[in-house]
């Protein structure tokens, strides 16, 4: 067992370990770290506890210090240098005229570099770019190109729902998402209902997607035979979260009657189903 602490350097983003070297800190407190960009400035996410070695990826490096006042002005004063950086480089960017958007300026806590992150939609020749961009700072640089997730993680903003963006928030990695999650929960497949900002399919898709497939599995589909306690009928639609399904009874087919699924017996799948698990097969023997 080791004595670690958790520091997070952006406000979303990984939670590293560090070694606490005998020193209580409490969540929130700013701390001056050691890291393989160079010495960098993190807050406390995870105050003081034991965990297994497991866990941690060695050596630990410890804390070199608290922040302290000197600390915060070099912070504030990085804030207004990276603004600064932004607006220079955008001139450069666009007077060599490359395909490219910038989306943010990092400068590390002891000016050893200085990280440009773009977007751009293929591959960007920027070596001119990063000379002239070194002639003037006289410090490393380094342009880093990251995806369309990544820029909104680091803009921010709202999303449809009105709610403060999930990556910008809480979301501190993003999650595979797919387009079979949107059709299993009922919703419009119209791209612009179902994409975040980032024009991506939308994160919170994958929140209930366990609940559906549980669902899905218990509930028989649409177009399947099964015995209800009124006979035989084919299923016309389910209601996965009320846990119902609308029947076609054969006895009396202008009527359809609803039945709770845990009701209904699945006498033969739905020709939709057997088309999918079909079409699945040839994939695999492919």
């Amino acid at each position: 067992m080791t004595e670690i602490i958790g520091v997070r350097f952006k406000k979303v983003g990984k939670i590293y370990y560090f070694d606490p070297d005998g020193q209580n800190i409490p969540v929130g407190t700013k701390v001056i770290v050691e890291t393989s960009r160079g010495v960098e400035c993190g807050e406390t996410v995870i105050s003081n506890r034991m965990t297994e070695d497991s866990e941690i990826v060695q050596p630990l490096k410890k804390v070199m210090r608290l922040a302290n006042d000197e600390d915060m002005a070099v912070l504030e004063e990085n804030a207004k240098l990276e603004k600064e950086a932004f607006s220079l480089c955008e001139e450069k960017i666009k007077a060599h005229g490359l395909e490219m958007k910038l989306v943010s300026v990092e400068y590390t806590f002891d000016h050893s570099k200085i990280l440009f992150y773009f977007t751009a939609d293929g591959r960007v020749d920027f070596r001119d770019l990063v000379k002239d961009l070194a002639a003037v700072f006289r410090t490393r640089i380094e342009l880093r190109q990251i995806g369309v997730r990544d820029a909104a993680k680091m803009i921010g903003g709202l999303g449809i729902c009105g709610c403060p963006l999930c990556c910008g928030t809480f979301l501190d990695d993003f999650q595979p998402v797919a387009i079979n999650m949107a059709k299993d929960q009922g919703l419009s497949l119209n791209p612009t209902k179902i994409s975040g900002t980032c024009g991506r399919l939308m994160c919170c898709l994958k929140y209930e997607n366990d609940a559906y497939q549980d669902l899905i599995k218990q509930s028989p589909s649409v177009d399947s035979l099964v015995e209800t306690p009124k006979g035989k009928g084919t299923v016309l639609d389910v209601s996965l979260l009320k846990g119902c399904c609308r029947v076609r009874l054969q006895s009396a087919p202008d009527n359809p009657e609803s039945f709770r699924c845990d009701e209904c017996r699945t006498l033969r799948r739905g020709k939709s189903q057997d088309r999918n698990r079909e079409q699945g097969d040839k994939k695999q023997t492919e």
